[in-house]
């Protein structure tokens, strides 16, 4: 297969962690390992440390929004990273963010002649509605990000429930299913490793160990665990239940749990970043509990199917997708009634919830390097399409803007590059004329020693 190269650009990126940032980690790691080559393109953190990656990461300008929107803001029309990107003579951009990444690729296109496939991660109608408030300016937001996304070459959702949120925000172009992959690999990790990770924890000895991994917000349905635990605990049961990650609604969920009366059967840790650990979470638990709706893929339900342990997820959201119900997952309705009584159930039927554990482990684990390899199969028709003119991007009238802005990016990298090079011109004569100096001195030298 020929080897490409990839721009993968998105808003986040290590030392700012999420799904999409550890999927943009994953592209380039599989791409630069085993496919092609790839950089990344990033706003400029203050303490990022980009040397263990085994790609080139360019940053470019940003401000601090960290304390708003919980990111640092790219300022994207940067005419010093349009040069390194002009110079890396690129294949294909891949956006996975539709601000700040995509108006940068957009920019860049026409002055690249490259192709933008641009990935749908996140529902970004939720997004809005806690960013903005006032129904119209929320419908103005939803507007220009799926002008955004419509102007790329390509349009990618992670879940067909990805994309069905996409249609709901305005979006009536074509797009294609491709899925993320983990990054743990398919077994169990030896039990000694398991008992040194979960050993300081108050677990109980044969108690059942219920676990969630993520971000600790309340849209991710943790109230509905919550109150089904305490269901749960009310009719006598014995468990532990395990939380870990971190997040703006963690100190609330906290209370909430002590306010059930759960507090002896809560585990609270923080985000544990070593994938061992993880891992030996995964391996500790009996089940996964994963109640989201608002989860597109729900990446660490594959992460749990890595380990063989099964999730219980609601039925008909995003993370459920391709879950049978008591074959290679648990499915129940959006609330704490239902997820109560299904815990009842198999709390008395442990065997189930190990055999339903294989069953993930064999049909819904898929691999980032299954899932990137996959994906880079797809950028060869996309740029096929591209080279044949098959965009219709010459009929929209916002894309002048853009092509504006890249030729402008061309004119001041040119300026830059005039203007280093008459420094170094300048440098270059002064040296001369200081050699020149030395060199009369030497001589003025000599003829005093002859003298003397």
């Amino acid at each position: 297969m020929e080897r490409l190269h990839i721009c993968l650009m998105n808003d986040s990126f290590p030392p700012a962690i999420d799904g999409v940032a550890n999927a943009v980690v994953n592209y380039g790691r599989v791409i630069t390992e085993k496919l092609g080559s790839a950089a990344v393109v990033t706003p400029y953190y203050p303490d990022a440390d980009d040397s263990a990656f085994p790609y080139p990461v360019l940053r470019y300008p940003s401000v601090d929004l960290t304390r708003a929107v919980g990111y640092r803001a790219g300022i994207p029309f940067s005419s010093e990273i349009y040069e390194r990107l002009r110079e890396g003579r690129f294949d294909l951009i891949h956006s996975h963010c539709p601000v700040t990444s995509t108006l940068l690729a957009r920019s860049l296109r026409e002055q690249l002649r490259v192709p933008v496939v641009f990935t749908y991660h996140t529902k970004f109608d939720i997004d809005i509605a806690n960013a903005v408030r006032g129904k119209f300016l929320q419908h103005s937001a939803a507007k220009l990000l799926v002008q955004n996304i419509a102007a790329c070459d390509e349009v990618w959702v992670v879940s067909r429930g990805a994309g069905e949120n996409l249609r709901k925000l305005g979006y009536t172009g074509r797009y294609t299913v491709m899925p993320n992959g983990v990054d743990l690999p398919r077994g169990r990790v030896d039990e000694e490793t398991v008992r040194q990770v979960t050993g300081g924890y108050d677990l109980g000895e044969g108690v059942p160990v219920f676990l969630f991994v993520g971000r600790m917000m309340w849209y991710k349905g943790i109230r509905i665990t919550l109150d089904a635990l305490k269901l749960l605990a009310s009719g006598g049961a014995d468990f532990r239940m395990v939380f870990i990650g971190g997040g703006g609604d963690k100190e609330e969920i906290m209370a909430y749990a002590a306010q059930l009366g759960l507090q002896d059967k809560t585990v609270f840790c923080p985000p544990i970043h070593d994938r061992e650990q993880i891992r030996a979470w995964y391996c500790r638990a009996d089940l996964f509990l994963f109640p989201s709706t608002f989860d597109t893929n729900g990446l660490v339900v594959r992460e749990a199917a890595a380990c063989a342990l099964a999730s219980v997820l609601v039925e008909g959201s995003c993370a459920a997708e391709d879950v049978s119900d008591g074959v290679n997952g648990f499915l129940i309705e959006e609330n704490a009634a239902s997820m109560a009584a299904l815990l009842r159930r198999l709390l008395a039927q442990p065997g189930q919830m190990r055999l339903v554990g294989e069953g993930a482990q064999r049909d819904i684990y898929v691999s980032w390097e299954t899932a990137v390899e996959r994906a880079y199969r797809r950028y060869f028709a996309v740029i096929d399409d591209y080279k044949r003119g098959a965009s219709t991007l010459a009929e929209r009238p916002e894309e002048d803007f853009f092509r504006g802005m890249g030729a402008l990016m061309e004119a001041l990298s040119r300026s830059r590059r005039f203007t280093h090079q008459v420094q170094q011109n300048m440098y270059a004569d002064a040296m001369r004329g200081y050699d020149g100096f030395m060199d009369r001195m030497e001589e003025i030298n000599q003829w005093i020693d002859r003298f003397l």
